[in-house]
């Protein structure tokens, strides 16, 4: 099997491998010399070995532009198969690029290269890798700083439509500046997964219990209910002054006109994606 690295050094699009940083379940993490820069590579592992595999729960609500090949992704043959893979393993680098820019701090992205992706080094203050946030031991006002920004990123990454999905103290880095969210090939779009809040909620969750173990006070915080409020009412901005605290609606959820409101939902999509089909029909004709 060909190293992907390889393919790299044989483009030209690096210059050097100076070794392994980081092996994982899901990818590993190589340094690399391109030019005067070394710059962190990413090689995805073959999705037989990933723990993910491509969870359905995540892959809810993402689309290709080519409608053919969102078809036959849709259903499952060999190439449909193929091109999920290849889908998922850009999906990363689609995150970093859609982020930069967000007030969300993560690795600037280079480039996605034959399922490699090349981004920049976090470096911590002696300029070394930096670590990850399970690695490094705090004291209570800093988890409570960490924590507020950690909370302002998943404000700002949402903002973007995007929910990372998988995050904890596991996938932060700390960098010279602070908090640096990584691994985002699994991250949903908030408007199109059905999932998404309890997506949210578990990144919340998971960051308010490792920030919490420091900071108990911060084990009483509701902060996921009270952002996917705002988001659902448009009214969520990156600056947006939360207070952590939410009245939960204790009224009968009306369930048969939610399940109305999803198969209208669902039936002009399908109206919308016929349209789009024929558009694209007549044009190769």
């Amino acid at each position: 099997m060909i190293d992907p690295l390889d393919v790299l050094l044989a483009d030209g699009v690096i210059d050097e491998v100076l070794g392994r940083l980081k092996s994982g379940k899901e990818a590993n993490i190589s340094l690399v010399r391109r030019g005067d820069a070394v710059l962190a590579a990413k090689v995805y592992k073959d999705r037989s070995i990933r723990s993910f595999k491509n969870n359905a729960d995540y892959k809810e609500g993402r689309k290709v532009r080519n409608t053919r090949t969102q078809r036959a992704m849709d259903s499952g043959g060999r190439f449909g198969r193929d091109a999920s893979e290849q889908a998922w393993k850009s999906a990363e680098a689609d995150a970093l690029y859609r982020l930069v820019g967000s007030g969300v701090h993560v690795p600037a992205p280079v480039m996605f290269y034959e399922g490699v992706l090349l981004m920049e080094l976090v470096r911590d203050g002696d300029g070394r890798p930096a670590p990850r946030m399970i690695d490094v031991e705090i004291e209570r006002p800093a988890a409570i700083g960490l924590y507020a920004d950690l909370v302002a990123q998943m404000i700002a990454m949402l903002c973007c439509d995007l929910i990372h999905g998988d995050l904890s103290e596991y996938n932060v880095l700390l960098d010279a500046n602070g908090p640096v969210i990584i691994d985002l090939p699994q991250a949903v779009d908030a408007a199109s997964n059905n999932n998404a809040f309890a997506m949210l909620q578990r990144d919340v969750n998971n960051i308010t219990a490792y920030c919490g173990r420091y900071a108990p006070e911060l084990l009483e915080t509701e902060y996921a209910y009270e952002i996917w409020k705002l988001f659902q009412t448009r009214k969520l901005r990156p600056d947006s002054e939360l207070t952590g605290l939410f009245v939960h609606d204790e009224t009968e959820a009306d369930v048969d006109g939610v399940l109305l409101q999803i198969e209208e939902a669902r039936q002009e999509a399908e109206r919308r994606q016929r349209g789009r089909d024929e558009a694209e029909a007549a044009h190769s004709e």
